[in-house]
Parts: structure tokens; sequence; C-alpha cells
């Protein structure tokens, strides 16, 4: 079990986090310079913060007030950087090797070995880094970190390197690999589809600041802020007041919508997912007439951005998505009333 507390100033933010991460795979999802990396390297020992604590598995990594900090050394802790690190004048034997921390030259080669084999190396043991795949390097890094026997693995944007072709592949083994691994798997990433792939939990970051770790479905079902509401690919959110008849005014919008259930405390949003907006037949609960801005093709789907009674600019428009099919039989008309279904408005706040 890993639990962060921390807090240190940014050049631009600063930083204040605080999660608990189990066994299994926690993703650290937030935009580009929200503070995931430096979290990372916060835990690791290659930076320190300015407060609070860091524990492992009991084990206290760092603490202000009892003025502790390990060296990173000492953390033993598995972290893969975006670009792997491997040291480019060393084969891949060599590099696996050098992660150790047996002393003894044969038990290194021994472990290593073992590794090369269990990571499906073998025959590749030669070659140089540049010789490589990016999934191949991924492996050799992967296989290097496990060498040093860490209780926990930390994995930074480990397919930003790939090209866009090698992703896919490069995700399916890593997967494969993480699934006997018996500690905590953090994973920092800005992309969403691969946190709904590879983690159980996520903790979302936004500008420093750490929301509760969720579990994945959740994020994307019922999140229950704007910014893991964002963060989770939603287009569609409109400020909100709540009304005295339990219903809410959704400003941008232009209409008042009922819920399915209790307003949360400090609701400031709700939004609504592409997908799930639907044609309707007229006037009704959660009904909006629209005009029809734009179509726009895509290989599985039609996306038709909306105008709603509050605009046609910016949070006032609704993009709706649905099947080739079901955009067709409508005869692309120029206004259209779409239903938003109580039970699928997410109400948030800030």
């Amino acid at each position: 079990m890993l639990t962060v507390s921390i807090k240190k100033q940014l050049d631009h933010f600063p930083l204040n986090v605080e999660f608990e991460a189990g066994q299994g795979v926690t993703g650290l999802l937030g935009s580009s310079g929200c503070g995931k990396s430096m979290t990372l390297k916060c835990i690791a020992g290659i930076e320190s913060p300015d407060s609070g604590s860091i524990v492992l598995d009991g084990r206290v990594l760092f603490d202000s007030k009892k003025k502790i900090n390990l060296t990173p050394q000492e953390r033993r802790i598995g972290y893969l950087f975006q670009n792997y690190a491997l040291f480019p004048n060393m084969t891949v034997a060599q590099n696996i090797a050098a992660g150790a921390r047996e002393k003894d030259k044969r038990l290194r080669r021994a472990r290593a070995e073992r590794l090369i084999e269990s990571f499906y190396l073998t025959g590749m043991e030669d070659k140089l880094p540049r010789r490589l795949s990016g999934g191949q390097q991924q492996r050799v890094a992967l296989a290097r970190i496990l060498a040093g026997d860490p209780n926990i693995l930390m994995l930074d944007e480990p397919f930003s390197a790939l090209d866009s072709y090698l992703k896919w592949q490069v995700e399916l083994e890593l997967m494969d690999l993480l699934a006997p691994f018996p500690g905590t798997v953090l994973l920092v990433t800005h992309n969403r589809k691969e946190v709904y792939r590879l983690c159980q939990s996520v903790c979302v970051l936004d500008q420093g600041r750490s929301e509760p770790p969720q579990p994945v479905e959740q994020l994307f079902e019922t999140p229950s802020t704007l910014s893991a509401l964002l963060l989770s690919g939603c287009k569609n959110f409109s400020r909100a007041q709540p009304l005295p008849d339990g219903r809410i005014h959704a400003a941008d919008w232009g209409v008042d919508l009922t819920p399915s259930r209790p307003l949360p405390p400090q609701l400031t949003h709700v939004g609504y997912r592409s997908h799930l907006i639907t044609p309707a037949d007229g006037p009704g609960a959660n009904n909006v007439n629209c005009r029809v801005l734009r179509v726009v093709e895509e290989p599985l789907s039609t996306v038709v951005i909306l105008a709603t009674p509050g605009g046609g600019q910016g949070r006032a428009q609704l993009h709706m998505d649905l099947p080739k099919q079901t955009w067709r039989a409508l005869h692309a008309p120029e206004t259209l009333w779409v239903n938003l279904s109580e039970d699928h408005l997410l109400l948030l706040r800030e």
C-alpha cells in the first residue's frame, strides 16, 4: 500500500497531492503540466516535497516532520521514464544486469538471463538499444527495473515515445507483463483510453491538486467534478444552478432539467455524454429544441453539432454522436428536438 500526502511549490501553482494506491494499477490522470511527473519524482526521491509524508508498505520514505528522506536507492522503487533511459552502449543483457541488486556478477547475470526469457527477449541479448523496436526497448527497461526487486512500479507516460502504430501492441504486451507483479503500479498519463484499458482505479490531478482516487468505471460513468468530466472525454457541459423544485437550470444551454437523483452539495455544472443524446418527437421532460449547426461524419458514427436555446457558441452547443443509420433516417433536419435523459445527467462541482 502506498500512501502519499505531500505539498510542493512549483513555478506556476502549488502541488497538493493526497491519495492511496493498493495492489494493481492506479492511474494518475491529468493534462500536461498538472504535476503528475513531479508527483512520481517525489515518490522516487528524485525531488523532495516541501512538506508531508510518503509511506510504502508501512515503511516511511519521506516525512517532513520526522526529517526522514530516504535516498532513491533506499526506496526500492522501479521508475520507468518516458524515454526508457537505457544505457546506449550496453547490450540488452548488460542493461538488465545493471539493474540487479546482487553484488556477485554471476548472480546478476543469472537474474538477467531469467528476465530475458520471461520478457521474450531471447536472441536479443547482444543487441544495443538502438537496434531494438520501441516495444522491445520498453521490455528491456521493465526487465532492468524488475531485476532490482522493486516494491512498486511507476510508469511515466510509457507509450509517449512510440509511433501510433506500435502503441496498441506495446500496450497489450505491458498488460501481460504487469499481471504477475504483486505490488502497486502507478501509471502517469494524459490519455483517458490508456487509463480505461490498463487501470483499476484513477486519481485525477488538476493544476497540482489531486482528487480522491475512484474506480475507473466511476470516472467514465459518474464523474463528480468538472475536471474529471473533461479528462474522461465528455464534450457537453454547462454551468448549472439548483432550482427550488429539485430541478437544475443549465445556464449555457438555456434549459431547465430534471435529474433522477438528489442534487449534490456545491453543484456548479451539469454534463452529458454525446453518445447518450437521443432524438425526441417534440416537447417533453428534458427535451431540448435545437438548431443543427454542423454535421461531421466519423468512420463509425455521425456527430451532429447543435445550437441550444442558450446559443450556438462554445459551451452553449451540444455534440450528439449518433449511429450513421439513425442520422440518415432523420433526413438532415434543420431543427431537432433531443432528449437529455434524467438518468444520464452528470451533476458536478468544480
